[in-house]
């Protein structure tokens, strides 16, 4: 089984009445969300949260599994407890710094590519450079056999790369580019480890490219995990039977359905966000915006984040948060040594797709 060139492919193809229809739809629900997230005054606040579900589904599709409460009572990968929750931290760290990257070149490199690996293994492996990879099933049955030659791999990530960026034109909708992207990143399989986690990065961090988004907050990952079989069956068709379309449909259906269900989120955040601030403002004299967004920055925030955040002593960030616990704002609970203040209707947004009644 041998891996197509994409400068071989005839983007004709892809002027089908099925993905014109699916594109039409995906391109409608990422304008809504993109213009949705812009309307946010402290994007940063989407880019934490949002950012750590995608990072949390994207590595349970590698069977790295989390807790929704471990994902936000930590915030250093370092300091974390236990190997799962450090993985899914630094996920979030790599898509964050990539985003940062694209946004400020406009360009989105194999620099960028191998720093995602960096920050996702914490290691500077590179490249694969020894033979030995085999994508296996279930079953432990070989399936796919990507390149083993290490100037094959280089040579395949430097065509990618250029096909990135337009070189030669490749005159598709960005959205179907997307998706030829991610299977060619995943088919060239270039890392020791890490593929899937990297190349579902890659995704988002090319939608910021082409400017469909201006932060990274389409979580497409949760939608795989939904559909982890069809996704894995559909890679393969490719492989085996050429099955481009097929494989475009599912990423548009993907994008748009993950599109509108984080549309849904957003609009839930943004009324949240007015809540908790006419709240504060009306009981509490120490209102100020950067208290808002400490406590939808961080849904399980701590007296250590409060105090870096507001600049305030560790005295006066406790009394604070006691009182907005007192008053309901906040539930705070104790866990090990630390007491944590839970944004309860913003955790529950995050974690079960609806807010606390």
């Amino acid at each position: 089984m041998t891996l197509s060139s994409l400068s071989q492919i005839n983007a004709a193809r892809f002027e089908t009445a099925p993905i014109f229809k699916a594109l039409i739809a995906a391109n409608r629900a990422l304008a809504e969300l993109k213009g949705l997230a812009a309307s946010i005054p402290n994007q940063g606040i989407l880019i934490n949260t949002l950012t750590l579900q995608e990072a949390r589904d994207s590595s349970a599709i590698e069977n790295i599994v989390t807790t929704q409460d471990d994902l936000y009572r930590e915030d250093d990968p370092e300091a974390a407890a236990g190997t799962a929750i450090k993985e899914v931290l630094r996920y979030g760290q790599a898509l964050r710094a990539g985003h940062a990257q694209v946004r400020q070149s406009g360009l989105l490199t194999l620099n960028t590519i191998l720093g995602i690996q960096e920050q996702l293994e914490c290691n500077r492996a590179g490249f694969r450079r020894l033979p030995g990879t085999a994508l296996r099933d279930g079953a432990g049955n070989v399936v796919y056999e990507p390149p083993q030659d290490a100037n094959e791999v280089r040579r395949l990530m430097a065509e990618l790369e250029r096909f990135i960026h337009d070189d030669p034109p490749f005159a598709v909708d960005p959205l179907v580019k997307m998706a030829l992207v991610h299977h060619q990143f995943e088919s060239i399989h270039p890392f020791y480890d890490g593929n899937g986690r990297s190349g579902r990065i890659i995704n988002v961090l090319y939608l910021v490219k082409e400017g469909l988004l201006d932060i990274p907050v389409l979580y497409l990952s949760r939608h795989i995990v939904r559909t982890k079989p069809d996704y894995y069956r559909l890679l393969q068709s490719v492989r085996e039977d050429d099955a481009w379309e097929e494989w475009v449909l599912y990423m548009l259906q993907a994008v748009e359905a993950t599109a509108v269900e984080t549309l849904h989120t957003v609009q839930a955040i943004k009324g949240l966000l007015l809540q908790t601030k006419q709240r504060i403002r009306a009981n509490h004299r120490f209102y100020s915006q950067d208290l808002i967004n400490n406590l939808f920055n961080h849904p399980y925030t701590r007296v250590e984040f409060l105090r870096q955040d507001l600049g305030v002593s560790r005295l006066t960030a406790t009394r604070y948060l006691d009182a907005l616990a007192a008053d309901g704002v906040l539930e705070k609970v104790r866990s090990g040594r630390n007491n944590y203040y839970i944004n309860r209707p913003l955790f529950d947004l995050l974690a079960y797709g609806r807010a606390a009644a």
